[in-house]
């Protein structure tokens, strides 16, 4: 059994800041008295535990108490993604099977025409509380939050993500991170994704504040890294670059205080990492995904230069292997077991086992070094094989954001009659920068069937809520 998270905590610390935001703050019990109202309300409008709940709404303090209160009231809450379009979110509304879908009214438009109920933040705010049964306890399967995939398979998965894989995700990272009492996570990532979900999770469990933000923001970000007003901070390479831009803008490095800088989503390329360094910026790369809670695995402080690229070893409760390999570097098809696995999906895909005799099949391509620490390479799905060889995407663009007129690069592959196929590169130009330039810089670093047969600059580049290069869009703009 599970001590009910926000009920435990808010006993526990009642008077140590939970939130801030903007310019508002919240401890724990304030927290708790908030988000107890809005269970009440809830209740009032005739959801009961045991329901299922859709929530849509921006990234704010609101949506804080909107998510406790929910989990409070208990009902499993679809965590939509307000970037999708009305034909994507309808899809999920209707797979997940929502008795409603809680919405801040800004956002209303959004699902105007779902068959679904809609419950408008106001109306909520307009309802009179109802009494109700807290659950003191929780077990260990009951599911928390439900996320949908991107859909590789044509068709997005809603996740379930259980008490039990939260926790255990949450007391993993801690075991491998530290824990101070002055710690305050800087959260910019969406909160409907599991990365800023996680720190929510943290959050409560730790006793630790979360600093918010609604959308990312990297001169604040850059400030309050500088000040000390944070010490940990979660990063995709696109923001982890963008706040250290800022920094040398103003040849300016991290307050002492500062401890991690978790980066996921993706491998941080090697420059990155050399000028956070002298940054002063620790930086810790991760692995995980929706179906693990977050992390799996992560890079512990004290390797983070002499393994750089390596997102380390499976944390404390967490297996990982590589599948029909049986030598070190040998690459092939990551498999994770652990209490942070998802028991299952819902929806269209409910009867679907996510497990291969015991263990997730990733979709990613990695390998182990000779001292245990996991390289992940690339998605399965995003492998170029051409003329037999196999090309790595994530390489080349590593390669092309080390030039100094690059700011962005994304790699997919394009059909070729004679290799089956190519590399080709779109790119964000930083400063003034030619094809040909950019040719000549890849064939100093990497094989000549590595290089990219094509050059496109553009404006911006395809990401998720999360800043997550998106290939599989990239490959859209190849056809």
């Amino acid at each position: 059994m599970i001590p009910n998270w926000l009920m435990q905590r808010a006993y526990l610390t009642p008077d140590k800041t939970a939130l801030s935001f903007e310019d508002e703050t919240w401890t724990f019990a304030q927290l708790k008295k908030r988000s107890m109202q809005l269970a009440g309300k809830l209740v009032a409008n005739d959801l009961r535990e045991g329901q299922r709940v859709a929530l849509l709404g921006p990234s704010n303090a609101e949506m804080v108490f909107v998510i406790h209160g929910c989990m409070l009231a208990g009902l499993e809450i679809v965590m939509l993604n307000s970037r999708l379009t009305m034909k994507e979110l309808e899809w999920q509304l209707k797979d997940s099977e929502a008795s409603a879908v809680i919405v801040a009214d800004e956002m209303s438009h959004v699902v105007a025409d779902s068959a679904v109920p809609q419950l408008l933040y106001s109306t909520i705010d307009r309802s009179v509380e109802q009494q109700f049964d807290v659950q003191e306890l929780w077990t260990a399967d009951r599911t928390i939050t439900i996320m949908y995939t991107s859909g590789t398979t044509g068709f997005p998965k809603g996740v379930r993500q259980t008490a039990g894989n939260h926790v255990s995700s949450a007391m993993s990272s801690v075991l491998n991170l530290g824990l101070n009492d002055k710690d305050v996570w800087l959260c910019a990532m969406p909160l409907f994704h599991i990365s800023g979900f996680s720190i929510l999770v943290r959050s409560i469990l730790y006793g630790m504040e979360v600093r918010l933000y609604e959308k990312f923001d990297a001169i604040r970000a850059a400030a309050e890294i500088r000040d000390g007003s944070v010490t940990r901070m979660s990063v995709v390479s696109l923001t982890l670059d963008k706040i250290l831009r800022e920094l040398e803008k103003d040849n300016t490095i991290a307050h002492p205080s500062f401890q991690t800088m978790l980066a996921g989503g993706g491998s941080v390329p090697v420059d990155y990492l050399e000028r956070s360094v002298a940054c002063n910026i620790p930086v810790l790369q991760t692995y995980g995904m929706t179906e693990t809670s977050s992390q799996t695995a992560t890079l512990a402080a004290g390797d983070a230069m002499r393994k750089m690229g390596s997102a380390g070893k499976p944390l404390f409760f967490n297996q990982i292997k590589i599948k029909d390999t049986a030598n070190t570097g040998d690459k092939g098809e990551v498999l994770i077991r652990g209490p942070h696995v998802t028991p299952g999906y819902i929806g269209r895909f409910a009867d679907v086992n996510p497990l291969e005799d015991g263990w997730l099949p990733t979709g990613d391509i990695g390998y182990f070094d000779e001292e245990g620490y996991l390289y992940i390479v690339d998605r399965r799905s995003d492998l170029i094989i051409s003329g037999g060889e196999n090309i790595y995407p994530a390489e080349i663009e590593n390669v092309l954001v080390a030039h100094p007129n690059v700011s962005e690069a994304g790699v997919c592959g394009r059909e070729h009659a004679e290799w089956g196929s190519v590399p080709i590169a779109f790119v964000v130009a930083a400063g003034n920068v030619t094809a040909e330039e950019l040719r000549l810089f890849c064939e100093e670093r990497l094989a000549r069937y590595k290089v990219p047969k094509e050059f496109r600059f553009v404006d911006k580049l395809p990401r998720n809520a999360s800043n997550k290069l998106l290939r599989r869009e990239l490959r859209e703009w190849v056809d």
